[in-house]
Formats: C-alpha cells, sequence, structure tokens
C-alpha cells in the first residue's frame, strides 16, 4: 500500500515526490512478486508544507481515519496483512498511530464489519540498506532530510521530460539549513526555499535508477519476510 504526501520540495523537486516515489516501489514490487498493488495515498500528514503554494496535508486524526478504513475495508474481502511503502517520513508517526488505531478495536472488542485480526507494516523506501549505501555514497552529507537528492533523483527517473524541465531551478549553493519542524509559518521562515539540510541539485535520473531497483529488491524481502512471520 504505497502511501505519499503532495507538498513542495525544494525549487527543483516535484510537489507529488513522495508519492510518486512510493508509487514507483510499490509497484515495482508488485511486479517482481506478483503482488497486488493498492491505491497510493497521495495526500499525507505535511501541515509543516502548508506554508508552500500547493501543498496539502490531512491533520493527523483524518490521516488515522483512511488508513484505518482502507484497512477495514480490505479486510472485509479476506486480506490479513498490510504493507505500507512510505514515501514521507512526516507520516511516520500517523502511520503507527494508525496501526495502534487497528490493533486496539480488536483488542477491545469493538471491530465492526466483522473484520478478522490483521497485521499492518511500514517501511521507507529510503531507509533500507541498499537505498541508504547509495545515498550516502553519491551524496554524503548533501542528502539532508528533505527535497533530498535521493528522492528527487527517484522522481526524475519515473518522469524524465518533467524532470529535465526543473532541474536547472535557481537555489542557494551547497546544503540547506537544518532544524527542527513546527507549524508552517516557522518553516517557510526559517527554510525558505523549502530544503531541509539537502542539495537536490546534485540530483540524476542515472542515480534515480539505481535507487529504485535496489529499494526494489531490499523492500522486497522485508516485504516476504513480513507475510512468512507467524
Amino acid at each position: 500500500m504505497p502511501i505519499g504526501s503532495t507538498e513542495q520540495h525544494g525549487p527543483n523537486g516535484f510537489i507529488g515526490t513522495d508519492a510518486i516515489c512510493a508509487e514507483m516501489v510499490a509497484r515495482g514490487m508488485g511486479d517482481r512478486l506478483d503482488a497486488l498493488v493498492a491505491p497510493t495515498i497521495n495526500v499525507g500528514m505535511a501541515q509543516h508544507h502548508l506554508g508552500f503554494p500547493g501543498s496539502m496535508a490531512l491533520r493527523p486524526t483524518t490521516l488515522i481515519a483512511v488508513i484505518a478504513d482502507m484497512v477495514t475495508s480490505l479486510a472485509g474481502h479476506g486480506f490479513d496483512r498490510f504493507f505500507f511503502v512510505n514515501g514521507h517520513g512526516g507520516n511516520d508517526a500517523t502511520l503507527n498511530a494508525a496501526f495502534s488505531q487497528i490493533y486496539g478495536e480488536t483488542s477491545l472488542g469493538a471491530v465492526g464489519h466483522g473484520r478478522p485480526p490483521v497485521r499492518c507494516k511500514v517501511q521507507n523506501w529510503y531507509q533500507c540498506d541498499g537505498v541508504t549505501a547509495i545515498s550516502a555514497e553519491q551524496f554524503g552529507d548533501a542528502e539532508g532530510s528533505h527535497a533530498t537528492p535521493s528522492e528527487v533523483s527517484l522522481a526524475y527517473f519515473g518522469y524524465p521530460e518533467r524532470g529535465e524541465e526543473v532541474h536547472g531551478a535557481e537555489m542557494a549553493a551547497g546544503c540547506a539549513p537544518t532544524g527542527a519542524i513546527y507549524d508552517a509559518a516557522d518553516y517557510r521562515r526559517r527554510f525558505a526555499d523549502g530544503r531541509i539540510g539537502s542539495d537536490p541539485s546534485l540530483a540524476s535520473v542515472e542515480v534515480g535508477e539505481k535507487l529504485l531497483t535496489i529499494a526494489v529488491a531490499g523492500i522486497a524481502e522485508i516485504y516476504q519476510d513480513f507475510l512468512a512471520a507467524d
């Protein structure tokens, strides 16, 4: 189940980068393993990006409800394992809260529609071992934590013609500032061009292709271990 976000990604990144990357990896896994891939959840918990036009966000409570309803819907058809491929770090806490909500409903006997016990897992595509190794080798400290050259590279590989249009966008040289994330106005004030610690001018289609190949292979193994667990 791919999940991402619709939010700014610096001067040269696509606004849908997080959803695009998650979907590319999930579809690659589906092809590799003959696994079913659910529709992508394109809008995530991204309130801190709302100072940038075009960004969209769901409240954590809204996203929890969406995830729980999707799982409940599919569980009613007999699915009992749900593996989320995530492309947006801002979704992490909400996804795990959603899983706790789902398990709690089972434990407390509050499950509707006859939902059987289920198991859920989330894996951020950019945090599997092979991907982090490539990112470190190619970009080092310039990877940063938002609008990273890795995620921009992967999106460029998926949509190379669009990547050519925006690759040369102007931005301050070098890595962006780093810091904590609070509300949208504070984020826009401290990270004026949207980046956090990154230099996405280093992004390339070639690196994006490598990242997709290694992410699909690495996360496919994690997915299979999840299915095989007692």
